[in-house]
């Protein structure tokens, strides 16, 4: 068998490296560009949020949803008429990469609701959030299964971290946006979340309790 030149293997290496994965985080700083539509938006969806009477919000396309790494992030989106800021609750698995779903009262801040579908571009903010983040267990949650949920949180939350018997452990997030114990290892135990911009926040005392939402003891820092 033939073995690749040199070039050939820094040729591929170089591939290798250039390659997006096609659910990458949505990156802060960037300006994205796709078309805007409304639906009759809640507040309930793929992020697993309750119900809401605050119409600005929106669900985001499935390539930049990343497996729920954008729930509850804040985007300013900008139409023919003008920019509206929203936080997204939820997925469009329909929608192209790039696209925003709005609520219909958001969507009217931008465009002409006659429109239906308007050319938009948006970015990711970090915007004035009150108060401190804030912790759900999900419903059936025990010493031996838990999901775990941020809310209130400023920027996009990358990482979720449970102290277990072996220390920090880092759980798995699903789509629905939970992160997850499959074993019950550091459920009921202290947390550590990270954001997309490295900041940590370090909580205990948060029980097992469903379906509550306990406050932690800080907020990220603005970006």
């Amino acid at each position: 068998m033939r073995r690749p030149s040199v070039m050939a293997l820094m040729m591929i290496c170089c591939l290798v490296l250039t390659v997006t994965p096609a659910n990458a985080a949505v990156v802060p700083g960037v300006t994205y560009r796709g078309e805007g539509t409304f639906y009759g938006a809640t507040g309930v969806g793929n992020c697993s949020y309750d119900a809401t009477s605050d119409t600005g919000i929106a669900a985001l396309n499935h390539t930049d949803y990343g497996n729920s790494a954008m729930c509850g992030a804040y985007l300013r989106v900008t139409g023919p008429l003008g920019e509206v800021t929203v936080k997204i609750v939820d997925r469009c698995p329909e929608c192209a990469q790039g696209d925003v779903d709005l609520s219909q009262a958001a969507f009217a801040k931008i465009a002409n609701p006659v429109a239906g579908r308007v050319p938009i571009s948006w970015r990711l903010l970090s915007p004035d959030v009150s108060g401190p983040v804030s912790y759900r267990y999900k419903e059936g949650s025990s010493q031996w299964w838990c999901g775990i949920q941020v809310r209130n949180h400023r920027n996009p939350v990358a990482k979720l971290e449970v102290r277990a018997a072996s220390g920090w452990m880092a759980l798995p997030r699903l789509e629905y946006n939970y992160f997850v114990s499959q074993s019950g290892a550091g459920c009921g135990a202290d947390i550590r979340i990270t954001d997309i911009y490295g900041q940590t926040l370090t909580d205990t005392g948060i029980a097992i309790r469903e379906r509550v939402d306990q406050p932690g003891k800080a907020q990220f820092a603005k970006r």
